[in-house]
């Protein structure tokens, strides 16, 4: 599995909403602060979109896709000035599979989704992100057509089975955006995210999620991208964030940690199936990483351990 759907499957986004507008005249809606990622679209037309605490507001055209990762409060309108009014007068009944229409539509159109995070570690992700993920590229938006088109579809004429082929095709708008993200973040970010669209630190994260309970050195992924030790050591923390050692660590331990939480095996399967010789050196690893003992982890421990820059 590569890198970004391994992460993307410990976090296990679940789309809890997803649907469609279509809004006339001059309008100004406010949305709340939310929890998760906020994933839209504008099929048509154009508008404006204001997050609290960011100074410029993003002018949306047709095509362009955006996510909100951070959960801050929000406003899409037509105008800014106007005075916003809450977002739930736009909505006559639950929007999910549904088009809602505000001020008899016509002007401007979109779908998108709300994606709430199941998994312990959104902050591997969402750390990774600004508040604003605005896809404009041509490219990049051509890539994601055919999913924001089949979900206008679906949306206007309704089928058996058109909700869950709601929630797949929204799933696939948010994976597309965030590899246009990570594409056009590689020459500048900082983070696994980021590191996976370059051309040698990229296979050597592939190489560690290919395999992580294989006892890599330094030296060994380094000619497997063909850098010398110290020179990938160098551009491996520069691009990440961490050392590679303590890349594999942290991907080890998220891996058990989901193990620990859903499979049901012992703390000595887990150990050895991630290259482990023995449970107390897991443990030791594990508590290092994640801020407790396994055990307690399998209990729900309140986690310390820290989803910044550097973590997987």
């Amino acid at each position: 599995m590569d890198p970004l759907s391994g992460v993307l499957s410990l976090l296990k986004p679940q789309n809890t909403m997803c649907g469609g507008f279509d809004v006339g005249g001059d309008w100004s809606l406010q949305f709340p602060k939310h929890d998760g990622i906020k994933c839209y679209a504008v099929v048509s037309g154009q508008c404006w979109l204001a997050v609290e605490g960011i100074a410029d507001a993003v002018h949306l055209k047709a095509g362009d896709c955006f996510l909100l990762p951070l959960g801050r409060p929000f406003r899409l309108a037509s105008d800014l000035a106007l005075p916003p009014v809450d977002f739930r007068s736009m909505y006559a009944r639950p929007l999910n599979g549904n088009i809602a229409t505000w001020n008899g539509g016509g002007d401007l159109s979109g779908v998108g989704g709300y994606f709430g995070l199941a998994g312990k570690h959104a902050g591997i992700l969402l750390g990774m992100l600004p508040p604003i993920v605005h896809i404009q590229k041509e490219s990049d938006k051509a890539a994601l057509r055919w999913s924001i088109d089949r979900m206008m579809a679906e949306l206007r004429e309704p089928q058996p089975g058109s909700f869950l082929v709601l929630q797949h095709l929204a799933h696939m708008m948010l994976v597309q955006a965030l590899r246009a993200h990570l594409a056009e973040g590689s020459k500048s970010g900082i983070g696994w995210l980021f590191a996976l669209a370059d051309e040698q630190i990229g296979p050597a994260i592939n190489a560690i999620h290919g395999e992580p309970a294989h006892p890599w050195t330094l030296q060994e992924l380094a000619e497997r991208v063909g850098m010398s030790r110290s020179g990938f050591a160098k551009k491996f923390k520069e691009t990440v964030g961490a050392t590679p050692i303590d890349y594999l660590a942290r991907w080890r331990m998220l891996l058990a940690g989901e193990r620990l939480t859903n499979s049901g095996d012992s703390i000595s399967v887990i150990s050895q199936s991630l290259g482990y010789e023995s449970e107390s050196a897991f443990s030791t690893a594990f508590k290092r990483v994640m801020g407790c003992s396994p055990r307690q982890y399998s209990r729900d421990c309140d986690l310390v351990a820290a989803s910044s820059g550097g973590d997987v």
